[in-house]
């Protein structure tokens, strides 16, 4: 008897039904733009607040510094209050707590978007308790801990969070009614009634703190095609600069498309007589962009479309952090990886470790172990997907699916670099050559290591993936994790994964 597993659920693609698979093209192509999902507040470290920092530099320093000030001098104040002193051991733990606060929690600025203060705290709060580990772990390797006051700790522990929110709090008062702010508003104009110039002009509505007045567009085009308002529309593109002059525009907003060109280059040359602050705003909600931002080849300014979120600094913290768990829970779970092994092994004939061949980063092919839960193993071209009741599962291997305890063996594909904790989950060869071709953006998964876990399995894609738009819902939400990665994000998905073991029934 030949031993192989197929795989098909942890790879989460096997080849369903051709049929369901292409149907007619009508349906087939309805189905193959994913709906856009919803960006989640956890996926940014902190607000990004741009161009409201460059409106005050108060704001600017605001967000760079209170933070770390607030948690490193409240322990000192703490300290002198409750011992008379600040000893030079609580200073080195003051400054640890510096640090670590200036990146876990020294992006956020609570009350100042005016978007989502809930989840801004919970964001807060989140890198709060990510700090308090640090620092407890810190302590006890470095033996630390011992050392320090358990109550002065706890103190700080507690009431520091409440601190930095209190300052936040009164750093909306003093930016919204102090006397020494300008709040006066600054005129502004948005070139093009595109779809880019449109949601610029919300943005400045809903942002009062950038002290933007939108007076309204420019644009050639007739009302029917502009899509707004006849009230809002101030004339064509060759009125701009005199209005700009009339009016003391302060900044001027270009959001035509990149065909355009030629009416760019002739309305730039216009506005060489006004002093307004000239922004090019590329329409780019033609592209679906993945991680974009701006860089520099050799000093020619470049923007990225599709990238990996995982490069520089941010790769490094991502596999550091892979690197630590993957260790950790290696370390932790040895006994079970043991006892799954020799369970596997007595109850069905074959090796206990089935090897798979899957696309990694970059569409490279790597090697994915997991125990071995079938009585046939298929790695060729023909992956048939794992079903409920299917024949194939050995006697425990059913067991070991639903609690993904067959997937536990990826930890050491983590160590070796091959995959991450959490990332786009690995599809097996076959099913990557099939999907490419029918699903839009497919291959772009592959921007990051494949992940144990990943955004679209705690989102119900998770196990048999029968139909095409089923798939391209799990690629959707790949690819919505490529956009907005961050740590928190990935602390979720690892906090949803391990209640999903215990709770779903999707997979078999």
């Amino acid at each position: 008897m030949s031993v192989v597993d197929s795989s098909s659920r942890d790879v989460g693609t096997a080849s369903p039904d051709r049929r369901s698979v292409l149907g007619d093209e009508a349906r087939s192509q309805s189905r193959r733009e994913a709906p856009p999902l919803r960006v989640p507040w956890h996926s940014q470290l902190g607000p990004r607040l741009g161009h409201l920092e460059r409106s005050s530099p108060l704001i600017a320093l605001f967000k760079a510094s209170v933070n770390p000030l607030a948690v490193a001098g409240f322990l000192y104040i703490l300290a002198y209050f409750m011992h008379g002193q600040v000893t030079g051991l609580i200073f080195c733990v003051g400054v640890l707590a510096f640090l670590l606060a200036g990146y876990l929690v020294g992006g956020t600025t609570l009350f100042l978007r005016g978007g989502d203060l809930p989840g801004e705290l919970l964001s807060f709060l989140g890198g709060w308790l990510v700090l308090l580990c640090a620092m407890v772990g810190v302590g006890k390797v470095s033996g630390v801990a011992e050392l320090v006051d358990p109550v002065l700790f706890t103190w700080w522990a507690v009431t520091a969070p409440l601190v930095v929110v209190g300052l936040h709090g009164c750093g909306w008062w003093l930016i919204h009614r102090s006397p020494w702010i300008n709040r006066s508003p600054r005129p502004a104009v948005i070139v093009g009634a595109t779809q880019a110039g449109r949601a610029l002009a919300a943005a400045i509505r809903r942002q009062p703190l950038l002290r933007l007045e939108f007076l309204g567009f420019f644009d050639d085009r007739p009302l029917t095609r502009t899509g707004v308002p006849a009230s809002s529309v101030l004339g064509k593109l060759d009125d701009v600069a005199a209005y700009a002059r009339e009016h003391d525009v302060r900044f001027i907003y270009v959001t035509l498309p990149m065909t355009s060109q030629p009416r760019i280059l002739a309305l730039l040359d216009s506005l060489r007589d006004t002093t307004a602050s000239i922004y090019f705003v590329p329409d780019m909600f033609v592209f679906d962009l993945i991680q974009a931002r701006f860089d520099h080849v050799g000093g020619i300014p470049v923007m990225s479309v599709c990238d990996s979120p995982f490069e520089g600094l941010e790769g490094i913290v991502k596999r550091v952090f892979d690197f630590v768990v993957a260790l950790l829970i290696l370390a932790l779970i040895w006994p079970l990886l043991l006892a799954i092994a020799i369970a596997v092994k007595l109850t069905s004939p074959g090796p206990v470790i089935f090897r798979q061949r899957r696309y990694g980063l970059d569409g490279r092919e790597i090697v994915v172990y997991k125990f071995r839960s079938m009585s046939v193993m298929e790695d060729g071209n023909q992956v048939r997907q794992a079903v409920k009741g299917d024949q194939r599962l050995t006697p425990i291997g059913g067991f070991l699916r639903r609690t993904s305890l067959d997937e536990l063996p990826q930890f050491i594909n983590v160590l070796q670099g091959r995959m991450s904790i959490v990332g786009p989950r690995p599809h097996a060869t076959a099913h990557n050559e099939l999907y490419r071709k029918l699903i839009k953006g497919y291959m772009v998964r592959h921007k990051a290591r494949p992940g144990i876990t990943g955004w679209a399995q705690v989102n119900g894609y998770r196990g048999e993936t029968d139909t095409l738009e089923k798939m391209e819902r799990r690629v959707a939400y790949d690819l919505d994790y490529l956009r907005n990665w961050s740590l928190w994000l990935d602390l979720k998905i690892i906090l949803k994964t391990a209640l999903m073991v215990f709770f779903d029934r999707r997979a078999y």
